[in-house]
């Protein structure tokens, strides 16, 4: 099934432009929604992310209308990748998996997503290794795995950073939201800032 998926802000009227490039191309669901590209929840966008299955294909006016940032928007098209999604953005050629070239610029990208997980995971173990170093890491938080009482304090460093839950998922090999939430409690985090905006 060919799905699209329209954005603007609120300051933008131009929707019906995507909506009929979308159509043209043969879409045959289109989740659109008005709200600016900074926030960080959309909620048609995360319904959109749900309904996809492999063999679909996402249609963009502009790959800008996905990500908030270059990073974001990275890790997204690994995730579609990484489901068998194919990916077309209509303004920009090369964004296009159903031909060889696009495919090879979607290997490009899985390639900076697996860089910038290694880079996450570098950078907080360097952030806890110099906590550690001022006295300021206590011991490993109880009530969770062996394995999530090694990578908590990274996990809170990222969280600190204010990485997305998704992001951390991904970073850390993580299965779930409810064990990214109980890390973070084990560590003492501050239950009121878990939010679905830090999705």
């Amino acid at each position: 099934m060919k799905i699209g998926y329209v954005r603007v802000s609120k300051e933008e009227q131009n929707e019906q432009l995507q909506i009929d490039a979308l159509k043209k191309y043969g879409c045959e669901k289109i989740y659109q929604e008005k709200v600016s590209g900074a926030l960080k929840h959309r909620p048609e966008f995360e319904r959109l992310k749900d309904i996809l299955r492999k063999d679909d294909e996402l249609v963009v006016w502009d790959i800008d209308r996905l990500g908030r940032t270059t990073l974001e928007l990275i890790m997204f098209v690994d995730e579609l990748n990484q489901k068998g999604v194919l990916f077309k953005s209509l303004s920009q050629s090369l964004i296009d998996t159903t031909t060889e070239t696009g495919e090879f610029v979607f290997k490009l990208f899985a390639l900076l997503a697996e860089h910038e997980r290694k880079r996450l995971i570098r950078r907080t173990k360097a952030g806890q290794e110099a906590a550690r170093a001022r006295g300021r890491m206590g011991g490993r938080p109880k009530g969770l795995s062996p394995h999530y009482q090694d990578i908590a304090p990274m996990v809170v460093d990222a969280y600190k950073q204010q990485r997305s839950i998704r992001d951390i998922m991904k970073a850390f090999k993580i299965p779930s939201t409810a064990t990214v939430y109980k890390i973070l409690a084990e560590s003492n985090v501050a239950f009121q800032v878990y939010h679905k905006n830090h999705l």
